[in-house]
């Protein structure tokens, strides 16, 4: 059984979990199967708004795909998140990020 198979299945099971749906995202994305994995990063974030690295990897994704216009206010939200949760590392890279599109 593969990785992603796995993730799959466990997430059947803990549709919520945001770990197992992170992995996923992450995981179809590496595969190339780049419409799913904005399915489960957009998920994640309907689900768990303050997971920070949702916005960063699906605004770096969106990117990626030539969707800057996407990824700005995405990761404009990001940094928001990021900096009423205290993880001023992660808004920084977004920072970072951003100035770059």
């Amino acid at each position: 059984m593969s990785r992603r198979e796995q993730l799959e299945n466990l997430l059947a099971a803990e549709p919520r979990d945001p770990f197992l749906r992170y992995g996923l995202a992450m995981c179809c994305a590496s595969d190339g199967e780049t419409g799913l994995a904005q399915d489960h990063f957009r998920q994640l974030l309907a689900d768990h708004p303050d997971y920070v690295a949702g916005y960063f990897q699906l605004a770096q994704l969106l990117a990626r795909l030539g969707e800057s216009e996407q990824a700005r206010p995405l990761l404009t939200f990001g940094i928001a998140v990021a900096v009423r949760t205290g993880d001023s590392h992660a808004a920084r890279e977004m920072g970072e990020f951003l100035a770059t599109l």
